[in-house]
């Protein structure tokens, strides 16, 4: 779908830093953690709640209570007067909590919507789902995170074998992976430069982490936690993760915990809510797209294509690209397919360096992608990642400076 009416208010957006999973977030309950890190980021940009009349709330792993969702959010940022629907959509979930807010801003249904993303892969549920036919009357069971990434029901394979169906059909070699593992390394080393300037643009930082209790501190995160120093020799030394394959530990992503946050509102509000009225940061287009069984990181390729085409503009156009990339494969087929070289996406980093909490992915790296914008003055800019099933979803924006 392509937009006309939806915008972002220039710093209406924070995320956490994200931390490996079993990290200083790991016994964070996603959504009451997303709630105060939301009304602290309102509170200290004097954005009263009572701007919103409506949120999106996306998150993929079942927390307790979640089932009250975006009701129970708005509730807790206090806003309780406004509802609005909770999205899973796997590692598209954010690209598609964007593009259900901008539809509502683009049709006149809403004026100003909190988009709130967050996941905890730490300490994911143990699902028991009854099951009176199965022997003994004995029901079916499943680890909601670790179990889905080992299997899709349909394609019957795991992640890492979708990446590796694809490495094999487009001759994608180990040594291309580390390439971009490392480079993604590097452009992450920018982003930690003068103190971590970039970072502190929209991160929330620092966080003091409390026990159980809510009284004691038992950890402060100043940045991302779990990063891998990464180097072209360890990079080459690693084995590959299935016997025969191409991809290792050093080139595909790690499960994370974090949040991250974004306003979507018409353009008379974002002016009137933008931290500098000479940006303005607009929601062109959003697509999603799906491949053949078992090849998810070519799904990217026409989710990418298909966004452009709504936007009206072509690859050639865009200043800034963000992906979301759990392998290093991602970024080699797409720079092949689109024409482009591996330098020209992902710089200051990606999921690939800092992790995947899979809902509040998308939420970064769009964040990230507009701030890298106005830092090169405005100019078109696309995020795409892919997601479970074979599918992946990807949003155009631009940024004007006055």
């Amino acid at each position: 779908m392509a937009y006309k009416r939806a915008f972002i208010p220039y710093d209406a957006y924070w995320s956490t830093p994200f931390c490996r999973w079993q990290g200083s977030f790991a016994h964070l309950h996603s959504m009451i953690f997303a709630a105060e890190i939301c009304k602290g980021a309102l509170r200290g940009r004097a954005i009263p709640t009572d701007t919103f009349d409506g949120l999106v709330l996306g998150i993929t792993i079942p927390q307790k209570s979640s089932f009250y969702g975006a009701p129970w959010m708005a509730g807790m940022i206090g806003a309780p007067g406004i509802t609005g629907p909770t999205i899973s959509q796997a590692c598209a979930t954010s690209a598609k909590c964007v593009s259900a807010a901008s539809e509502e801003i683009e049709l006149g249904n809403n004026e100003a919507i909190l988009v709130v993303t967050c996941d905890r892969t730490s300490n994911g549920p143990h699902i028991y789902y009854p099951n009176p036919m199965g022997v003994g009357g004995t029901g079916d069971k499943e680890d909601w995170v670790w179990d889905n990434f080992g299997y899709d029901p349909y394609a019957k394979n795991a992640m890492i074998e979708t990446a590796e169906n694809v490495a094999k059909e487009a001759g994608i070699t180990k040594e291309e992976q580390d390439e971009v593992a490392y480079m993604r390394y590097s452009q992450y080393q920018d982003a930690l430069k003068d103190g971590s300037a970039f970072l502190n643009r929209f991160m929330v930082v620092p966080i003091d982490v409390k026990d159980a209790t809510g009284r004691k501190v038992i950890a402060t995160v100043t940045g991302d936690e779990g990063v891998f120093p990464t180097t072209p020799d360890g990079l080459a030394r690693l084995r590959t993760s299935l016997e025969g394959g191409t991809v290792t530990f050093g080139t595909q992503t790690f499960p994370a915990d974090g949040n991250a946050s974004l306003i979507i509102t018409t353009q008379e509000k974002a002016r009137e809510l933008s931290r500098d009225k000479n940006v303005e940061i607009q929601v062109l287009s959003y697509a999603e797209s799906r491949t053949k069984r078992g090849y998810m990181a070519k799904s990217i390729v026409p989710a990418a294509e298909r966004a452009l085409s709504r936007a009206g503009i072509g690859i050639k156009d865009v200043k800034a690209i963000k992906t979301h990339n759990p392998f290093a494969v991602n970024d080699v087929f797409f720079c092949r397919e689109m024409g482009i070289k591996f330098e020209d996406m992902n710089n200051y980093g990606c999921s690939l360096v800092w992790g995947h909490p899979q809902g509040p992915t998308g939420a970064r790296l769009i964040i990230e992608l507009i701030e890298e914008l106005v830092i090169l003055g405005g100019g078109y800019g696309l995020f795409d990642g892919c997601a479970a099933g074979d599918t992946a979803a990807a949003v155009v924006l631009k940024v004007d400076i006055k």
